[in-house]
């Protein structure tokens, strides 16, 4: 009984925060599917990675508060309908309700017929931007769970190997703890540029953190 009271007082304590919570209130004001699309924009105003024009593939996109984001980044207007200046591609395996201007593809980026869908998708063209907010279904257990989360990271560094311009810029979502120095030591090995951030929209109590890489080292590798 008493770990179904803890466990009770836990949901309420982060309902209660998640409902007073600054952002959430800004994400339901401006219509956004979820908080962190405010942690996507102030990486983005800080770096200035998203342009007009652009090629942008959003992994892990679902619900997609980071697709909506880009949408109103890359219009000329700022706006969530009409014009776009840009591609933008989202997968997930988790259905995904229609972004205006996105094209979604759902399905495991792992398997051959949905990158064959996404290299369609792409018209032969290299991404300008990749960002991934994956994160895996955490167990608790942390020596587990940082494994996932590194072969999460692993995956979306290794998908930039041939789908990102060399020029090109990847944002990932991880967990400061076991294997965090693991992951920055891997983007330092592949990209020339690499910001690890904490944007202000990332819960204080929260280890999420996130990493941008910048301009890849090892093109012919691709």
């Amino acid at each position: 009984m008493k770990v179904k009271t803890k466990s009770k007082k836990v949901n309420k304590a982060w309902l209660n925060d998640h409902v007073n919570d600054p952002y959430v209130k800004l994400a339901a004001r401006e219509g956004y599917r979820a908080r962190a699309a405010y942690k996507l924009k102030e990486i983005d105003e800080g770096l200035k990675l998203l342009q007009p024009g652009h090629l942008v593939v959003d992994l892990g996109s679902t619900p997609g508060a980071w697709s909506q984001y880009v949408r109103r980044r890359l219009s000329p207007q700022g706006a969530a309908v009409g014009e776009l200046n840009g591609t933008i591609i989202a997968l997930d395996i988790l259905p995904m309700e229609a972004i205006e201007g996105v094209q979604f593809l759902q399905g495991d980026f792992r398997e051959p017929e949905v990158l064959e869908q996404l290299h369609t998708a792409m018209g032969g063209r290299q991404a300008d931007v990749v960002v991934s907010d994956m994160a895996p279904n955490l167990s608790g257990i942390e020596s587990a769970d940082a494994a996932r989360i590194a072969h999460l990271v692993e995956l979306a560094v290794e998908f930039c190997q041939t789908y990102l311009k060399p020029e090109g810029a990847l944002v990932v979502k991880l967990f400061h703890g076991s294997g965090y120095a693991e992951l920055v030591k891997l983007f330092r090995s592949e990209f020339r540029v690499v910001k690890p951030i904490k944007p202000k929209a990332s819960r204080d109590k929260s280890s999420e953190t996130f990493l941008v890489g910048i301009g890849l080292k090892a093109v012919q590798n691709g």
